[in-house]
């Protein structure tokens, strides 16, 4: 299958395939003598499981290892079972941080319990002088996996 084929069966632009391609993450198809770039099946197999784990949020350098890990069928999944262990975690500290962040926007929603003029409203009132103070967010404070990870 061409390329605009691969990226409708596996629901993904084609940038994002030949990203993925320049990444390592899915080998490089074999091409038409016009220069056409032809996908397998095996293709669109790999692709499905690097979105479904970027679905999970995996970094790159996540997919990477469970790729060269089920490359190699038989060898040892111990580093699948740290990977996971580990991101595990990741999201479990991004779940505090988010509750965090819940907490501090109910606390200036509640400044402001009905519409008044803007110069009158705590929403406003409450995050300039947070900003004026030099406060940031605690969710946006904290260096988290999703933030310094994940760049796609």
């Amino acid at each position: 299958m061409k390329i605009g084929q691969l990226a409708a069966a596996s629901v993904t632009a084609v940038d994002t395939i030949r990203y993925y391609e320049r990444e390592g993450l899915l080998p490089a198809p074999g091409r038409t003598e016009g220069g056409f770039r032809v996908y397998e099946p095996a293709h669109l197999e790999r692709l499905q499981f690097i979105r479904y784990c970027r679905s999970l949020d995996m970094s790159l350098d996540e997919v990477r290892v469970l790729l060269r890990v089920r490359d190699a069928p038989g060898g040892d999944c111990g580093d699948v079972n740290a990977l996971l262990d580990a991101h595990i975690g990741h999201v479990s500290r991004r779940i505090g941080e988010l509750k965090a962040l819940e907490r501090q926007l109910k606390d200036l929603r509640r400044s402001c319990a009905t519409a008044q003029t803007a110069r009158q409203c705590g929403i406003l009132t409450g995050l300039a002088a947070a900003a004026q103070e030099g406060g940031v967010p605690v969710a946006a404070g904290a260096p988290s996996h999703l933030r310094s990870v994940h760049g796609r």
